[in-house]
């Protein structure tokens, strides 16, 4: 959680300087989710990603120097400077990708599951998303057929209370995103987001459900973004009081594990302060090594990666 928090600490301050392009859309808040869920899974298993997808791919694995230069737009960054804050992915550590289409890594999610059924190979997917997406129609298709074909998914619901500036209640009737997996016959639990155990413990019982072959889970996380939907500054016209952002800082999620782990003998103050200084360090040297890595070359990385030059089989033949 210390990771994500800083790297997106980071990056924030450094758009707001001008040093960064595109757009950035921050995970700050929500650090409990990605944590939480990514420390149930084992390092084989297959995520997909939103938007705001930075915490996910850090929480699975992600490495700053790659994620800092994807965001700088240089050559070393994981997609070599071509996809930017929203389209991070690392596939050895099974990151198939954040997506800038509001969700659209649940199908892909659901195909990584059939593809783990088909392979019987064990693995479990999960797939990020916030409450505004649960109202898009690949929701439901994703759904719908990982309930049918009874699929290892666990479809992670990062329930922030807005779908980018509006409320909840003023696009859906439901109070919990997780009753809709009543009508596709599958499990569901809502858990606090802002408690990493909490959470933890929630996806381990997916995760084991998945694994065991009882099916897919729609996990419901309720949660809170610290900063706007995009970048760091609010808009003109707020669409948030004051008052609700400091209730939900009030119950940082970082600040309740640290209390906890102090209060309970885990962990001193040193060790937690620690934490902090060598992550700072790391980012340090990562956006060092970021603006100082190339640039794409238009010459030669314009098509790169755009179309493989593998044996497909272009003649018809199925042999």
């Amino acid at each position: 959680m210390v990771r994500i928090r800083l790297f997106e600490t980071e990056a924030g301050r450094l758009m707001e300087a001008g040093r960064l392009p595109g757009f950035l859309h921050l995970y700050v808040g929500q650090e409990a989710v990605a944590a939480g869920v990514m420390s149930a899974l084992a390092d084989t298993d297959q995520i997909t990603s939103t938007h705001r997808g930075h915490g996910h791919a850090i929480a699975k694995g992600a490495r700053f120097r790659e994620m800092y230069a994807e965001l700088f737009g240089k050559a070393t960054g994981y997609c070599h400077g071509h996809g930017g804050s929203m389209h991070i992915n690392d596939l050895s550590i099974g990151m198939l990708g954040a997506n800038g289409i509001v969700g659209a890594g649940l199908p892909i999610a659901v195909g990584a599951a059939f593809a783990s059924v088909y392979r019987d190979d064990g693995g479990v997917a999960a797939a990020f998303f916030g409450d505004g997406a649960s109202n898009i129609g690949a929701f439901h298709e994703a759904v719908n057929m990982a309930a049918v074909l009874r699929l290892p998914v666990i479809f992670v619901c990062e329930n922030n209370g807005y779908a980018e500036f509006t409320a909840q209640a003023d696009h859906m009737l439901l109070p919990d995103v997780a009753d809709r997996a009543d009508a596709y016959g599958i499990a569901k639990e809502i858990v606090d987001g802002m408690d990493a155990v909490a959470v933890h413990l929630a996806a381990r019982r997916a995760v084991d459900r998945a694994r065991s072959g009882g099916g897919p889970t729609l996990l419901e996380a309720k949660t809170y973004r610290y900063y706007d939907h995009q970048g760091v500054k609010g808009l003109r016209i707020p669409y948030r009081t004051q008052e609700e952002i400091d209730a939900w800082k009030a119950r940082d999620a970082i600040d309740a594990m640290e209390s906890w782990l102090v209060e309970h003998g885990h962990a001193t103050r040193e060790d937690i302060d620690a934490v902090w200084d060598r992550t700072r360090r790391e980012i340090a040297e990562a956006i060092e090594y970021a603006e100082r890595s190339p640039d794409p070359d238009p010459d030669t990385d314009l098509l790169r990666d755009v179309y493989t030059t593998g044996n497909a089989n272009t003649t018809g033949d199925a042999s």
